[in-house]
């Protein structure tokens, strides 16, 4: 299977001109002081924040972080992004919210192309899918499923073995009678998890879960925790990670 060459920024003719590059700056914080834990997010964008601007592009960065419900809130700010940002590339970052529409349809009516990371990821993962070195084992995370759908789906078409984990293991445990307490879950992605567990059974494809987890009573880094089977975890405690049993 040929892999389709992708346009990337260098493709782009951008001096002069406005340039909307959707980033991924969701980065954990520090709940008590709010300062990022984790930059490794903003420092993956910076090659393609650097070209277009040193290429005389203006640079509008797009991006969310967490998950309000309500409209924006205060604890979801960009701000600790766009001044970690202005740090790194010694520029000033100017913030501004945005009610606008999502960037996925911004694609349908203005050029786009890769930037460097996406590129870099393009390449490794269509490298590894068009010819891939047996056994091909996938390791997957992430909180939801409904999130995973279409790569779970063909990646029972290529792997051997499929490994899930994250968030979105309790909703293939819970699916299969488990008991998860307050783990995260998508009870109505329930028959979907048991369909794609019923594909991979039928294709000869492992599909694994955790054996055991390591769960806290609340995500907080000072949380009470303890391993418990997958299939069990107690009411008031939250799956958090794999555990040992997993891990060997």
């Amino acid at each position: 299977m040929a892999m389709v060459q992708k346009k990337n920024v260098e493709d782009l003719n951008v001096s002069g001109k406005r340039v909307i590059v959707r980033v991924d700056f969701n980065v954990p914080l520090d709940k008590k002081t709010g300062e990022i834990t984790d930059d490794k997010r903003i420092k993956g964008a910076l090659p393609t924040i650097k070209y277009l601007v040193d290429n005389g592009a203006k640079v509008i960065l797009v991006s969310h972080l967490g998950r309000p419900k309500n409209g924006p809130e205060p604890a979801f700010s960009m701000k600790p992004a766009a001044d970690r940002l202005a740090e790194l590339i010694g520029k000033p970052v100017t913030l501004a919210h945005r009610a606008h529409a999502s960037t996925a349809g911004l694609a349908n009516f203005l050029p786009s192309a890769s930037g460097y990371l996406i590129e870099k990821e393009i390449k490794f993962i269509g490298g590894a899918l068009a010819n891939p070195e047996r056994p091909f084992v996938a390791i997957l995370g992430g909180s939801k499923v409904s999130d995973k759908i279409g790569v779970i789906e063909n990646l029972i078409d290529k792997a051997d073995t499929i490994i899930i984990g994250g968030g979105m293991a309790y909703t293939f445990a819970a699916a299969q009678g488990g008991s998860i307490g307050n783990s995260l879950c998508e009870p109505d992605k329930f028959d979907l998890a048991k369909e794609l567990i019923a594909k991979a059974e039928a294709k000869g494809v492992k599909l694994l879960t955790p054996v055991d987890t390591v769960a806290a009573d609340a995500f907080d880094a000072n949380a009470n925790s303890q391993v418990v089977d997958t299939m069990a975890i107690p009411d008031g405690w939250m799956g958090l990670d794999i555990g040992p049993k997993t891990i060997e």
